[in-house]
């Protein structure tokens, strides 16, 4: 598979995924940010009773890896915590930028981030949380390693992405990552405790991994 952005809601079409890349990147970023802004999201991903899984996190640092619009990361400022919006694409990190200013929110900041690098120093986190991003990753063992480093040792990883087994919007069936993959690979990665949330969402997954 070809490289592509992390941002936080693709729907990949096509035979393969560098005809997917190229046909996100056809859209126009406006039509983008409406999708990902769309105000009824709200209803498929409860954005709000995702993050209460995490527990209190006021005072806490987070990272949210493939950002995008920042759909969760100033929900998490909102409730009190210090965001990292991270992002391959400049384009996001600007509206986040521009988004940040209009709302006067200093618990938001920005980080471009590689394509296999987190670029997460030692222990800098309480928390990371990657929406629908988790199976854009290519060697995910060798990236989920540099996340488990660069969380506190009494922290932990959120990934939420698409159920295989159910017929939604989102990446084709091939691309998706089941489950019992997701343990597999970030057991590998050095994660070793795992809660799998599968009735929150009707068409995704939660995995909080410690």
């Amino acid at each position: 598979m070809k490289k592509i952005s992390l941002i936080l809601l693709v729907i990949l079409l096509g035979s393969c995924a560098g005809d997917s890349n190229s046909f996100m990147n056809r859209n126009k970023f406006e039509n983008l940010v409406k999708r990902f802004e769309d105000p009824t999201r709200t209803k498929s991903q409860k954005p709000d009773e995702v993050i209460a899984l995490f527990g209190d996190i006021a005072g806490k640092k987070i990272m949210d890896i493939g950002a995008g619009t920042g759909y969760f990361s100033f929900r998490m400022a909102d409730k009190g915590a210090k965001v990292i919006a991270a992002d391959v694409d400049d384009r996001f990190l600007d509206y986040i930028e521009e988004k940040r200013l209009k709302s006067n929110s200093n618990n938001v900041s920005t980080r471009k981030v590689e394509y296999e690098d987190p670029l997460l120093k030692k222990e800098e986190v309480d928390h990371v949380i990657i929406v629908n991003t988790y199976h854009h990753i290519e060697d995910r063992e060798a990236y989920f390693t540099k996340v488990k480093n660069g969380i506190n040792r009494e922290g932990s990883l959120m990934v939420v992405d698409f159920k295989k087994e159910v017929k939604s919007p989102g990446p084709p069936k091939r691309y998706r990552v089941a489950v019992d993959k997701v343990k597999e690979e970030l057991m590998v990665a050095g994660f070793d405790e795992f809660e799998v949330n599968n009735d929150l969402l009707e068409t995704q997954y939660i995995v909080i991994a410690r």
